[in-house]
């Protein structure tokens, strides 16, 4: 089976559209309460630390974020031992 929670999004993200149908809409609902009890999901665990740390990397880089911010990042970057 696919991951849950991407199959809950998909279905949330369809109640959202207001290109689909009322009957898909109903489907989605139907689905989301009975078969992952009203979009309850457990998250999937732990997250790519590569992936955490190019993020922070581009906080630190980016013109848009405030100092604050950037020390923070720059803190668990080294934390990381990155």
């Amino acid at each position: 089976m696919s991951n849950p929670g991407n199959i809950v999004g998909g279905h949330k993200a369809n109640l959202n559209n207001p290109n689909t149908s009322e009957e898909s809409k109903q489907h989605s609902k139907d689905v989301i309460e009975n078969e992952f009890a009203g979009g309850n999901v457990e998250k999937s665990g732990e997250k790519n630390p590569q992936n955490v740390a190019g993020g922070l990397k581009a906080t630190v880089n980016n013109p848009q974020v405030s100092q604050e911010a950037k020390d923070s990042a720059q803190e668990r970057l080294k934390d990381m031992g990155q």
